[in-house]
């Protein structure tokens, strides 16, 4: 039997590969894992304060994560992006723990790739920071697969207490007529941190694969790179 290649040119997918951006579902910075599930840690318990079931869904169905337990570790960080008037050098960075984090199905009409839009909410009381990219990975049957940056540019984010900011997952769409590698869930790095969340996959159910692993990889927008809804 052949073995066919993801079409995600440069990234492994070997089952059993580790987190490259991320450090797994929910995990602390010491690499210990406290659980995953489609929204949270498992130390949430029924909703939180923002509304959001523990199951990962918001009341509008919206795929939703808010983290518990802290964290203080640095993820790769980046040139930031998009939205605020300016950075506050006493505003903290944001952290997992006072993000609620949403995923939707972001595709356009017409786009050669297809899109999901990822949320960050700001939960907390108080203004924080957002700077660079944030880890991205999909979980697939075949294991992860670490989305690339596209080395846009863009200003660090002051995040309100209670605004939102959005950025853009594009993937490559499955032509190929056959299954392809499934898609199983989402996990969510925020920029310069180490804890993780999960979230159940929006978009289309599969990657297309192809004999040589040549395509279109999976790639991750800066923060403030999409708007609301795509």
């Amino acid at each position: 039997m052949r073995v066919h290649k993801l079409t995600i040119a440069a990234l492994a997918v070997a089952a059993g590969l580790s987190l490259t951006a991320c450090q797994g579902d929910s995990d602390n910075a010491d690499g210990q894992s406290t659980g995953s599930s489609n929204s949270s840690s498992s130390s949430n318990s029924g909703k939180d304060s923002g509304g959001t079931d523990t199951d990962g869904k918001s009341a509008d169905g919206e795929n939703t994560a808010v983290s518990g337990g802290g964290s203080d570790g640095a993820s790769e960080g980046g040139s930031g992006s998009g939205k605020g008037s300016g950075t506050d050098s006493e505003t903290a960075k944001c952290l997992t723990d006072h993000l609620e984090i949403t995923a939707a199905d972001g595709t356009v009409g017409g786009d050669q790739e297809e899109t999901v839009v990822v949320g960050f909410k700001n939960a907390g009381a108080k203004d924080c920071l957002l700077t660079g990219y944030a880890g991205v990975d999909l979980k697939t049957n075949y294991g992860r697969v670490s989305a690339e940056r596209t080395g846009q540019e863009a200003d660090p984010v002051v995040l309100k207490s209670g605004e939102d900011v959005f950025f853009g997952v594009t993937y490559p769409k499955n032509d190929s007529g056959g299954s392809g590698v499934r898609v199983e869930g989402l996990v969510v790095t925020p920029p310069n941190e180490t804890k993780s969340v999960t979230l159940d996959w929006p978009g289309k159910a599969s990657l297309p694969v192809t004999e040589d692993g040549s395509g279109t990889p999976v790639r991750v927008g800066p923060i403030g790179s999409a708007g609301q809804g795509g």
